[in-house]
């Protein structure tokens, strides 16, 4: 079920660890900082499920739980993180930005946060994948750019 609207409108940014995407945030807060001043800006995160496949198999199948909670905390800590990092971004432009992170697939998730949250526009920064990487790979500005239920706004870093 969507979120209630305030009234103003809701403009996600989608960051991960790659300097695209905070170049993506920059360029938001850069040149679209007049157009956004009645906007809520939403600083968005999605951290991958933590693959503990390896793990259970180097010890047989009996990791210690400690080692699986270390490590669930360094991950979520990981996402934290970034959510910092774009928060100060956001601080040196004057904006105090609306926080949400989330786990499972970035793609699905920015999607899905799409909808959950009523966003507006959808803001994505892209790696400039070639044809052929992303047919492998896949490419998330291009999964939302498809799947999300409102308008993106790809950011390309320069060539």
């Amino acid at each position: 079920m969507a979120e209630e609207k305030s009234g103003k409108k809701q403009v996600m940014v989608a960051i991960d660890d790659s300097d695209c995407s905070k170049h993506a945030l920059r360029w938001t807060l850069s040149y679209l900082k007049d157009s956004l001043a009645d906007s809520e800006i939403i600083l968005f995160t999605a951290q991958p499920q933590l693959d503990l496949s390896s793990v259970y198999a180097s010890s047989y199948g009996a990791a210690p739980m400690e080692l699986i909670n270390s490590m669930q905390q360094n991950y979520k800590n990981a996402a934290l993180n970034r959510i910092d990092e774009g928060t100060k971004i956001c601080a040196e432009s004057g904006v105090t930005p609306k926080k949400v992170m989330e786990f499972g697939n970035p793609k699905e998730a920015i999607c899905d946060a799409v909808e959950k949250l009523s966003v507006d526009l959808l803001i994505v920064g892209s790696h400039g994948k070639g044809a052929l990487e992303r047919t492998f790979l896949g490419s998330v500005s291009n999964y939302c750019v498809n799947k999300a239920k409102c308008p993106v706004l790809v950011v390309r870093t320069k060539a």
